[in-house]
């Protein structure tokens, strides 16, 4: 009998490689905020990043176009009153973001095409409900101007962004502070994490808990939860001696994770990165110097380690290109941006595929064999 000793996976030998110095964005200073949000929001024309800013809350949005050092003045938006905590891009619309602040608003604001020539003080649209500070944007991923935000009011809203107005607010579901909150990939769950050690799904329309799960991770520290593949949940947290976890569960079947992993001692919180189409999640810890990648599939362990992104350098948070900002036709898979404490470098996943020109060259050298073996047949089939 027969045994696989290594599993086949089109994926084994992805490789992360940050880019060159003159392709990061230099001299910007990022916020030294003490909050396990990403920081970063990516889309194919921008990228923005929370920075420290005296007198309220700011972030910067550059054309990606505008690599290199960035002056000290270049113009940010900065109409919060309180440090910005979580900002994101809409999928629908690339020049609309979100902010969410310490001064408990939401604000949408729109960017213009060449990015910004002046300070943005002015938002297009200003949500107000919440009665503390805004920690988790999320916007719909199939319906346009529908926002969600999550606030540690414990109260999760999802906004009407064109008319600015709060059509389902979720103030009676949580007990306490939410670590997370995500949509599944057509809008029609939403999935959050909370400090009362639970993870539920839930239904937006309703406004209710469809199946929650108690301690999927023994750990006090804090839990972070995406949908992947065919409605299942992966999880990452803590164990009781404070080791990182990462777990898939079924909530059809919450009783028993799927798989449970240890994974090392460190102390950030792991932020989960989930790619549909290659079915790979990049776990990226804040404060961590490296990107883990693991396969979800169908057979046990249905969490397939691959391989690890190393740097020297920390990171206090990433953003996440979506799959159209990628160069495809060069193998590209996943490209993160990097934020170092005063910088954001890229870093491109790769699938290595052998060099188009050199399978050229075989090819061409096969034929002029072929071409001088069939000549030399001749050659001897004509003496006889």
């Amino acid at each position: 009998m027969s045994r696989k000793v290594v599993r086949t996976s089109k994926f084994r030998h992805v490789f992360g490689q940050a880019a060159k110095a003159d392709q990061c964005y230099d001299d910007i200073r990022i916020s030294q905020m003490t909050w396990d949000s990403n920081f970063c929001s990516v889309n194919p024309k921008f990228v923005a990043m929370i920075v420290d800013a005296s007198g309220g809350g700011a972030f910067m949005v550059l054309p990606l176009s505008k690599t290199g050092r960035i002056d000290m003045s270049y113009p940010t938006v900065c109409g919060h009153t309180g440090p910005v905590l979580d900002i994101e891009f809409c999928p629908h619309n690339d020049n609309i973001i979100a902010s969410g602040s310490e001064d408990c608003s939401v604000m949408i604001w729109e960017i213009p095409d060449g990015g910004l020539i002046t300070s943005l003080t002015d938002p297009v649209v200003k949500l107000e409900g919440h009665s503390k500070r805004v920690g988790i944007l999320s916007w719909h991923p199939t319906a346009h101007n529908v926002l969600m935000s999550a606030g540690c009011d414990n109260v999760v809203i999802l906004w009407n962004v064109a008319c600015g107005e709060a059509v389902v607010r979720l103030d009676t579901v949580h007990t306490d502070l939410i670590y997370s909150a995500c949509w599944n990939r057509d809008g029609s769950r939403i999935l959050t994490s909370c400090k009362d050690k639970k993870l539920r799904v839930l239904d937006p329309r309703k406004g209710t808990v469809i199946v929650e799960k108690e301690k999927p991770h023994e750990g006090s520290r804090p839990i972070r939860a995406v949908f992947v593949s065919d409605g299942k949940i992966l999880s990452t947290g803590f164990s009781r001696m404070s080791e990182r976890q990462v777990a898939l569960w079924d909530p059809k079947n919450f009783g028993e994770p799927l798989t449970l992993q240890e994974l090392d001692t460190s102390s950030g919180v792991l932020l989960p990165f989930f790619d549909p189409d290659t079915g790979v999640v990049y776990l990226c810890g804040k404060g961590d110097s490296s990107i883990r990648y693991f396969e979800v599939t169908d057979e046990a362990p249905y969490v397939h380690y691959l391989s690890m992104y190393s740097s020297k350098e920390s990171q206090k948070g990433m953003g996440y290109m979506p799959k159209r900002g990628l160069e495809v036709n060069k193998c590209e898979i996943a490209r993160f941006y990097k934020l170092h404490e005063r910088k954001c470098e890229p870093i491109v996943m790769t699938v290595p595929r052998k060099e188009v020109q050199s399978l050229r060259k075989e090819v061409k050298d096969l034929k002029a064999a072929i071409e001088e073996l069939t000549k030399r047949v001749s050659e001897l089939e004509s003496k006889h």
